[in-house]
């Protein structure tokens, strides 16, 4: 991926954002960064870049806190993809101008975003108050230390340097009544545990005078042992709570009162901690390991699963996001959108460290449940019900198989299942069908190398089999959905799988009936219907623009002679070969598909201009057109490419042609 993609990406999010856009509009816009930055040549660079930008953005914006937590969203998902940039932001930070480095807000912000080393931090900042004589440093520690008494006490214990040289400072006379509060408050928390702990005698980290002693891990008090056993009471209660069989309503709104009473559904850091350590112990609990004899003596490990703390876990998620909302910048929230992105730590976290042994099955039915008690099919319901699955669309596109392969019959069950296909392209006036056509996409990418070599190996041919019959089902139910997105499937689908390329460009709309073609004497061009252009969703101009290709091609149709545009054309059509390699092909089979459509598209309504007899038709159709051209210049195009191309490009060329004999 070239530079100037991750600018574009930059720009796009920044306009959103400065257009107070819809907050499922710049969750997919945040979504699609790891997938930029991991097709980037060198990921570490291009990340850094991106963050750099975004750094500059999150300070130029401190007075707007919804951009600001937007802008936070994207450095947390570059931070996922490329560990650096959390020493980079530090460096950003400590070496920053005063005005910069001295921003209380956004420091927390990042603080507690996960986004700095505190530690370095820590340091850097102890020197910078330079034993109280840097009073703009001074009274900038002064109000950190005192936010995050008040809103995160955690990461007071990572701060101690800072804590000791404000204890110096504030035993001297004359210091601020103010400073020594703060203080002994500041040591207090960084020695005891955090106000929500349920046990008043239990101590979540040791204090201060053993702290020399024991060997004390890195983890924040929220990852502590006590913090784990305490959540872990609560989800036994809530277990409890589930299968009483006087189990009402009632009872699961005084639970949830008691947890936001205790202060974990404020949508902060405790919040995620609390239900990602909920989502483990769930998964925990289900898969049940037993030892199997299998024949010959040997014993083998096996696994069922127990349903029961996973569909507690998901009704009480379910029961939390009904009847709670949490800040979200200027405006109230769900708390989806947080557990989602919990839900997909925990799962990429277990698929790594388990490898071959994964079990997607808790998670699978996780899904489920919350799509089943969350999404409705009701109309009236339609905006609220767009929100949630567009939450989900995102998630499922996180955890689409290309990243996670063992997962990838569940994926492909969920982003399939009535609860989730159907909803998403039914309801809201369309505005699901991008969701669903990029997880079309993801999956269409993942089969892609093994349907080029013809690996079909059992499991991939099962997948191969479950891709026809959801496509078939799209045909069936939805073919105006196939058919305004058929140009983006067909660039991603070998050319050497006809069958699946072929259920999709039969597709046409419901409405329209197809002429028998054993008509005698059929007219094709006479019809009505073959004047209708067609609608298009797919950016078919894409690829030329990504090539910089596009006003090379206008210049050429609307001033052919002496134009050098055909002779480096074949040249501009081949990869570089080590993309050629990983591709399968020399050629570069999106920018031929763009190419060849373009121009018929853009040959076709010249030549509806030229037939239109009154200037303002011409102008109806032709309103977003280059300038008039001759029709004979696009079909030179085409005959200098069927002439001049090898064996594979002519055959690519042709395809990308019969891709467009549609109805």
């Amino acid at each position: 991926m070239l530079w100037r993609d991750t600018n574009r990406f930059h720009k796009r999010l920044e306009v959103l954002i400065a257009k107070d856009g819809k907050d499922v509009e710049i969750q997919s816009v945040v979504a699609e960064v790891p997938d930029i930055l991991l097709k980037c040549v060198n990921r570490d660079e291009a990340a850094l870049a991106v963050a750099q930008k975004v750094f500059k953005s999150l300070y130029d914006n401190t007075s707007n806190s919804g951009s600001v937590m937007w802008f936070l969203a994207t450095l947390v998902a570059i931070r996922d993809v490329c560990k650096l940039v959390v020493k980079e932001l530090t460096n950003w930070v400590i070496y920053s101008d005063d005005e910069k480095k001295f921003n209380s807000e956004i420091i927390f912000a990042l603080i507690r975003s996960d986004l700095l080393d505190v530690r370095e931090y820590n340091v850097q900042l102890a020197k910078l108050i330079d034993g109280g004589r840097n009073k703009i440093a001074t009274e900038f520690a002064m109000s950190l230390v005192q936010t995050l008494i008040t809103q995160d006490s955690a990461s007071i214990s990572e701060l101690q340097d800072v804590v000791d040289v404000l204890s110096k400072i504030s035993r001297r006379s004359g210091s601020p009544e103010l400073m020594q509060q703060v203080n002994e408050i500041a040591r207090n928390n960084a020695n005891n545990a955090p106000g929500f702990a349920f046990g008043k005698d239990k101590k979540v980290l040791p204090n201060r005078a053993n702290k020399e002693e024991n060997s004390v891990n890195d983890a924040t008090v929220a990852d502590s042992v006590a913090f784990q056993d305490q959540v872990a009471h609560l989800f036994s209660e809530w277990c409890q709570i589930c299968d009483h069989p006087n189990a009402s309503d009632a009872a699961y709104s005084r639970y949830v009162m008691q947890l936001q009473h205790i202060g974990l559904l404020k949508g902060d850091e405790f919040t995620e901690r609390f239900f990602r350590i909920l989502t483990e112990l769930a998964v925990a609990h289900s898969v049940v390991s037993e030892q199997i004899n299998a024949p010959g003596g040997l014993s083998q490990q096996s696994s069922h699963i127990s349903y029961f703390p996973i569909d507690s876990y998901s009704k009480l998620v379910s029961v939390v996001i009904k009847n709670c909302s949490v800040e979200i910048g200027p405006n109230k929230g769900s708390l989806l959108p947080k557990i989602l992105s919990v839900t997909i730590r925990v799962i990429q976290k277990d698929a790594e460290e388990k490898k071959a042994s994964f079990n997607p099955r808790p998670y699978f039915r996780l899904f489920i449940n919350w799509l089943n008690d969350l999404s409705t099919s009701e109309l009236h319901h339609d905006g609220a019900n767009f929100q949630v699955l567009a939450a989900f669309a995102n998630a499922f596109h996180v955890l689409q198989p290309s990243r996670i392969p063992s997962m990838s019959f569940a994926w492909l069950e969920l982003v399939s299942h009535r609860t989730f296909m159907a909803r998403l392209l039914t309801g809201n006036s369309q505005k699901g069908w991008p969701f669903f056509q990029r997880l079309l996409i993801d999956l269409f990418k993942f089969m892609e190398p093994y349907l080029r070599t013809a690996d079909l190996l059992e499991p991939v041919h099962l997948m191969y089999k479950g891709t026809m019959r959801v496509l078939l089902v799209l045909l069936h139910d939805f073919p105006e959905f196939l058919c305004d997105y058929h140009f983006s499937f067909c660039d991603v689908i070998p050319s050497s799988c006809i069958q699946m390329r072929n259920v999709i460009l039969s597709a046409f709309p419901r409405n329209m009936r197809l002429p028998d073609p054993s008509t005698p004497n059929l007219k094709i061009d006479l019809l009505a219907e073959i004047s209708l252009p067609p609608r298009i969703m797919s950016d078919v101009d894409g690829a030329l623009k990504l090539k910089h290709m596009k006003v090379d091609v206008d210049e050429y149709l609307k001033r052919p002679e002496g134009s050098s545009f055909l002779n480096d054309l074949k040249q501009k059509l081949l990869l570089p070969q080590n993309e050629a390699n990983v591709a399968g092909t020399r050629y570069n089979v999106p920018l031929m598909n763009s190419l060849v459509l373009y121009i018929g598209i853009q040959a076709v309504q010249q030549l509806q201009a030229n037939k239109a007899n009154a200037s303002a038709s011409a102008q109806q159709i032709n309103h977003n057109t280059m300038d008039i051209f001759q029709i004979e210049t696009a079909t030179e195009f085409f005959r200098y490419l069927v002439t001049n191309l090898d064996t594979e490009g002519r055959y690519l060329f042709l395809n990308a042609i019969a891709n467009q004999l549609r109805y």
